[in-house]
C-alpha cells in the first residue's frame, strides 16, 4: 500500500544552474530583472555559454517546497517528470536523499531534463530563465491515484499550468484529493505566470478546486489587477467570504506575511537575517514551513512563523535548498 504523506507536491522537476550577474549583464541579454522566462533549447545553450561560474543543484519550485517540509519532519512526496539523462539522475538522487518520496518514471525519449538558469544580482534578486524540457510531458498517467488519496495536502505549482498535458494532471490530482477529503494548495509561482492565466487561477479558486493559495505581493497585484496592496488584500478577503474554507497567504519579503481567512487577517513578521544573499526559493520555502505547520496542526500564525524561518534560512545563501536543519531552527524558535 502507498505510504501516507502529509504533503504531495506536483511540479516541474528542474535542475538549477545559478550564477552571479550584474544589471549590465541582464541588460545585454535582454533579461527582465526579477522575472521567470520560458526559453527554448537554443536560448538555453546561449545563456549557459554567456554566464559565469555556476552552481548546479536540483531545484524546481514545488520540489523545493517538498524538501523543505521534509526537513521540518513532514512526510512528503513529489511528482514531476525528468528524462533518463545525467541531470535527471542528479535530480532523482538529490530529492530522494532529502527524504522525499519520488516515484515518477523517467522518460526514455523526448526532450532533456529541465534546467533553470538563475542569475543573482548583488541586491539578492533572482532572474530565472527556464527550459522546461521533459517537464512539459508530465501527464495524467503520472498521477498515482492511490498516492494522492493518502496525502493530507496536495500542493500544486502554478508554473505547471503552462503545458496542456500537465494542466490535466494538475486538475486530476486536485479532484482525487478532494474526493478523498484532502486539501489542495496552489502557489501562483510568478506574476508573469498569473498574467498568462489570471482568469483560470481565479476560476480554480472560485469553483473550489483549490483551498489554499500562496502568493507574493506582485503575484497578488497581478491576480486582482491592482497596484495597491490594500485593494488586493481586500479582494483576497472577498474570496474567503465567498468560500469560508478558502485561505490566502501573501508573502511580503522583509514585511513578513499576511494570512487571510474568513475569520481574520493576520500579519506575521519576517524572521531576522544577517545578510541577504539570494532570494531564489524564498517563496518555495515559506510554503514548505507553512504546510509543515499545517501538518502538525498549528494555527495560521504559527504556520506563517514556520514559513518565515524557512524563508530566512534560504535567502542567506546561494541556492533553493536549505543548508541548515530547519527542524533545529524551529526548535530554537520554540515552535517545536
Amino acid at each position: 500500500m502507498t505510504a501516507a504523506l502529509d504533503i504531495l507536491a506536483f511540479g516541474n522537476a528542474i535542475v538549477d544552474v545559478i550564477a552571479q550577474a550584474d544589471d549590465d549583464f541582464l541588460a545585454r541579454e535582454n533579461l527582465n530583472k526579477g522575472s521567470m522566462n520560458l526559453i527554448d533549447e537554443a536560448r538555453a545553450e546561449h545563456l549557459y555559454a554567456a554566464m559565469g561560474q555556476a552552481t548546479v543543484i536540483s531545484g524546481g519550485s514545488a520540489a523545493n517546497t517538498a524538501v523543505g517540509a521534509a526537513m521540518f519532519g513532514a512526510r512528503t512526496g513529489f511528482v514531476g517528470k525528468v528524462k533518463a539523462d545525467d541531470l535527471g539522475a542528479l535530480f532523482v538522487h538529490d530529492i530522494r536523499a532529502a527524504g522525499v518520496a519520488f516515484e515518477s518514471e523517467a522518460a526514455r525519449v523526448g526532450p532533456a531534463t529541465a534546467r533553470s538558469f538563475i542569475f543573482v544580482t548583488p541586491d539578492g534578486e533572482r532572474t530565472m530563465n527556464t527550459y522546461l524540457g521533459a517537464c512539459q510531458n508530465l501527464a495524467e498517467s503520472d498521477v498515482d491515484e492511490a498516492q494522492v488519496r493518502r496525502a493530507g495536502v496536495v500542493y500544486l505549482e502554478g508554473y505547471l499550468w503552462d503545458p496542456p498535458a500537465a494542466k490535466k494532471a494538475f486538475v486530476k490530482a486536485a479532484q482525487i484529493a478532494h474526493a478523498a477529503g484532502a486539501r489542495v494548495a496552489l502557489t501562483l509561482s510568478d506574476a508573469f505566470c498569473v498574467d498568462r492565466y489570471r482568469d483560470e487561477f481565479l476560476d480554480l479558486m472560485r469553483r473550489g478546486l483549490v483551498d489554499l493559495v500562496f502568493a507574493n505581493e506582485s503575484e497578488l497585484h497581478s491576480l486582482f489587477q491592482t497596484a495597491d496592496f490594500a485593494t488586493a488584500l481586500n479582494a483576497l478577503s472577498a474570496e474567503t467570504a465567498r468560500d469560508p474554507a478558502f485561505v490566502g497567504v501573501c508573502t511580503r519579503s522583509a514585511k513578513g506575511s499576511v494570512v487571510v481567512s474568513h475569520q481574520s487577517i493576520e500579519e506575521v513578521g519576517a524572521a531576522a537575517i544577517e545578510k541577504l544573499v539570494d532570494t531564489t526559493g524564498a517563496g518555495d520555502l515559506f510554503a514548505a514551513g507553512f504546510l509543515a505547520g499545517l501538518a502538525r496542526g498549528a494555527d495560521h500564525r504559527a504556520c506563517a512563523r514556520f514559513g518565515a524561518l524557512a524563508a530566512a534560512e534560504i535567502i542567506q545563501h546561494v541556492g533553493a535548498r536549505p543548508q541548515t536543519n530547519l527542524r533545529d531552527l524551529a526548535t530554537q524558535d520554540g515552535l517545536m
